[in-house]
């Protein structure tokens, strides 16, 4: 990449291969930190104060709104203001605290996004406890794990869930003390936890414990335990990431910083729907931010199929998505306009191709077809409500179709971002103005510098040659602080100061990152899961039927496919079973499409034994017969798979297995 690139900046010089350490380029800052990473005030010591200074500005906004069903029928929003959420938290802080959970411990937080969610979050940050969201997305025991990893005594629980923690108790009584659900406890919700010597509160119940007076709160510092976050782990157990007060505060600052470049700061006047994880780190630290200024958050009633529903109903100002609900918005616009008729759909493409051929050209939103945004355009406004003026999309790339149409929206701003959970959540963005950053993942975060490190073993290199490709690397203030008791695995990413991603990038010419592959033998799925795929093809292993499978996912799309080479004999003794002809004739049983569906049902039938998640299944197979063999650059030695590789063989076959399986899901 130039030097000279518009919107980023050298910082430190790459350095060439020495016998310890691949080759390395140059060191950049995004030119928002030209002179100086973004930093703290000195007098913010905990996210706490974001809020407790917005409740001293904002007393009677609206905070936290939830639709309430009765009698089938869903009602309009309802809210609380951030005085009550305030007082409510105060009240919660000290329940916990007369549970004996001190300053520093770790309380639990397990459940759907809701309002009762923040608020125990907020709880927590104003008694300097550690909160630890828990999720079961993980594996069947992750809960029970993260519950004793981080040693939490306490935890609040959605009302459904109850029971399912109850249930899991047993694996971790020696830490888990108290119970409080978000809602109402049955009797015998009561009587089975009395049975296990646990305590079980409802919500109301634990409010009563405690009071709101703000002057017994801890004092809190910048380097306290804000968060243990945990995410996938190669080792099979999730990995709990350490985020600082000072990582989760600045994180916000700079989220603010960006959207005054790209778009401008929130305000009371805007309101924000969330529905995509709290456990998770995107959708939190978003939060975060827009309750540090007085806005409103609604919350979704946590099913998939009122999603849309309850966005019209709440009509948000910034709208945060993964490319997944991005995708469906894209495919439902386009699907109404062409009911409209051939001449529409002519129309509607003739003015599409206008304002995007000018927008490439170098026009703003704004000046590349104001009558036509007018004529044509702004009922796709209304798909989101009708007031969003920033759209945000994380977690996986965005497909281009998709991302130049979102940016085709009038007064709606798109940035795309990439970051980890290690990372805060977002460690880049795009600029919403520039064209040209359309199919990356933008510049430098203004907390962050950014380097790529060369992986010869993968062929990108990063000190020379016309294109910069590598590992991306980071440093900065809104980085973790380590992986909880695991020193170890701490090591291993975090190298000379540098958080090694296992993401390969490629810089480009106006100073973007784009995301071309991946190290790690982990990757997201369209809808933002993480797949460990060794671990997946290990469980897929145990079907008797296979001599080997390698298990592909695409980031742009929401499932997995595999290439599978089945046991000779297992196919063979089907093949006579099902009186399929040429049943000695291995290749062409392969190419047998009801031997196909067999073994994908068998193989998603060891899936189900071993407890795999849904989008862990497998939605189409190609049967092999040929071993993954050295001969043709397929395994190392040690028989271990070689996964560029088998994706530059197969390339054709797996885009032939994605383009089959959505049609029979259509």
């Amino acid at each position: 990449m130039a030097a000279a690139a518009d919107h980023v900046v050298i910082v430190e010089e790459g350095r060439p291969a020495t016998a310890e350490h691949p080759s390395a380029g140059p060191v950049y800052r995004c030119k928002y930190a030209k002179d100086g990473l973004l930093a703290l005030p000195t007098d913010l010591d905990s996210p706490w104060q974001l809020f407790s200074e917005a409740v001293k500005l904002y007393p009677n906004e609206q905070m936290l709104g939830r639709r309430v069903t009765i009698d089938s029928k869903v009602g309009p929003y309802t809210w609380i203001t951030y005085k009550e959420a305030h007082d409510a938290a105060l009240r919660i802080g000290s329940a916990i605290r007369s549970r004996g959970v001190d300053p520093g411990n770790c309380c639990g937080i397990y459940g759907s996004n809701c309002p009762e969610w923040i608020i125990a979050m907020e709880a927590c940050m104003s008694q300097g406890i550690t909160y630890v969201p828990l999720y079961d997305s993980l594996g069947v025991n992750a809960v029970e794990f993260i519950i004793n990893h981080a040693e939490v005594s306490l935890v609040f629980v959605q009302e459904k869930a109850v029971s399912s923690i109850l249930a899991c108790h047993k694996g971790c009584s020696s830490n888990l003390k108290t119970i409080v659900s978000f809602g109402e406890v049955s009797s015998t919700q009561k009587e089975e936890a009395e049975n296990q010597c646990v305590s079980l509160f409802s919500w109301h119940e634990f409010l009563l414990l405690g009071n709101s007076d703000e002057t017994t709160l801890p004092r809190k510092q910048k380097t306290d335990i804000c968060t243990i976050m945990y995410t996938s782990g190669t080792t099979g157990e999730p990995k709990g990431v350490i985020l600082s007060n000072a990582a989760i505060m600045v994180e916000v600052l700079s989220i603010d910083k960006m959207l005054q470049v790209t778009d401008r700061s929130c305000d009371t006047s805007d309101v924000f729907f969330s529905y995509l994880p709290l456990a998770h780190c995107y959708d939190q630290v978003m939060e975060i931010y827009f309750l540090s200024r007085g806005s409103s958050v609604g919350y979704w009633r946590g099913d998939i199929r009122y999603l849309m529903d309850d966005v019209h109903a709440l009509k948000p100002t910034v709208f945060c998505g993964v490319p997944r609900v991005y995708d469906k918005l894209y495919a439902g616009v386009m699907q109404k306009i062409s009911a409209g008729g051939l001449i529409r759909k002519k129309l509607f493409d003739l003015a599409y191709n206008y304002k995007l051929g000018n927008m490439r050209k170098g026009l703003s939103q704004e000046e590349a077809s104001p009558r036509l945004d007018k004529l044509m355009f702004d009922k796709i406004k209304d798909a989101l409500g009708g007031r969003a003026h920033m759209l945000l999309s994380g977690a996986a790339p965005l497909p281009r179709h998709v991302e130049e149409f979102l940016r085709i929206i009038p007064a709606s701003n798109l940035s795309q971002g990439y970051g980890l959970t290690e990372s805060c959540g977002g460690s880049f963005t795009t600029l919403a103005g520039v064209f040209s950053m359309v199919g990356t993942v933008g510049v430098p975060m203004p907390t962050v510098e950014a380097r790529l490190v060369s992986v010869p073993e993968m062929g990108y290199e990063a000190f020379s040659g016309d294109v910069a490709r590598g590992e991306i690397c980071l440093r900065g203030n809104s980085m973790f602080s380590g992986y909880h008791k695991r020193q170890d695995l701490t090591d291993q990413v975090v190298i000379n100061g540098w958080f090694h991603t296992g993401d390969i990038g490629e810089w480009q010419e106006d100073g973007s990152m784009k995301i071309i592959d991946r190290k790690k033998n982990i990757f997201k799925l369209s809808q933002g899961e993480y797949v460990a795929v060794e671990n997946l093809e290990n469980t897929y292993s145990r079907c008797p039927l296979i001599a080997q499978i390698w298990i592909y996912g695409n980031s742009f799309e929401s499932f997995l496919v595999a290439v599978v080479v089945p046991e000779r004999k297992a196919i063979e003794d089907w093949a006579k079973l099902n009186n399929q002809s040429s049943p000695n004739d291995f290749e062409s049983l392969c190419q047998n499409l009801k031997a196909q569906k067999y073994f994908l049902d068998e193989l998603n039938s060891t899936a189900k034994q071993y407890q795999l998640k849904g989008f862990e299944m497998l939605k189409a197979v190609h049967l092999e017969p040929n071993l993954f063999d050295i001969e043709r650059d397929l395994i190392t030695p040690t028989f271990k798979l070689k996964r560029p590789q088998l994706l530059k063989h197969y390339k054709d076959i797996i885009d032939q297995l994605y383009t089959e399986a959505k049609a029979s899901r259509a």
